[in-house]
């Protein structure tokens, strides 16, 4: 069985980190929620966004990037719109990690400037207003495009049209 992590550092907007627990819900993701966070875990704009779907997550929560650091170790790649890769032109090996940060800041840059092969951004228009995509759908984009590459371990890819009376 393959392991995708995606690993959200100090996300900020509810309904943001509820979208992305239910994307690791449907694709079997794990989920790591690093603090500080700008919301409490019972918030109810969280719940509502990852609907119904908690009891399918695989996740885990630390209070740092420190702390993340000394439980964790494997393949750390980056996502910032700061970055010189395409997102789409790494090969993800199994177990590795994606980060993501938070809604206002991305991620820390000592974190960027320390790993400059491992940062990917997902391309966009060259403006001023548009700055970045949102965050869950930045996480949705990174986590399909590692699973495409792994041929959709797991996940089901075909489905059934019910019996449609004209």
């Amino acid at each position: 069985m393959s392991t995708l992590n995606i690993v959200m550092v100090e996300p900020e907007i509810p309904q943001n980190t509820g979208n992305v627990a239910r994307t690791c819900a449907a694709t079997g993701a794990r989920l790591h929620l690093v603090g500080p966070m700008g919301f409490r875990i019972d918030d109810k704009k969280l719940k509502r966004a990852g609907l119904d779907y908690w009891h399918l997550l695989d996740i885990t929560y630390y209070d740092s990037l420190s702390d993340f650091f000394s439980k964790n170790s494997g393949d750390f790649y980056f996502f910032s719109t700061k970055a010189q890769h395409i997102h789409s032109d790494v090969q993800y090996p199994d177990n590795c990690y994606l980060f993501f940060g938070k809604e206002t800041a991305g991620l820390p840059e000592k974190l960027l400037h320390e790993n400059p092969d491992r940062c990917v951004r997902i391309p966009m228009i060259d403006n001023a207003a548009a700055r970045s995509l949102n965050l869950s759908n930045s996480v949705a984009v990174g986590v399909y495009e590692v699973l495409r590459q792994w041929g959709y371990p797991e996940l089901l890819c075909k489905g059934q049209l019910r019996e449609y009376q004209w």
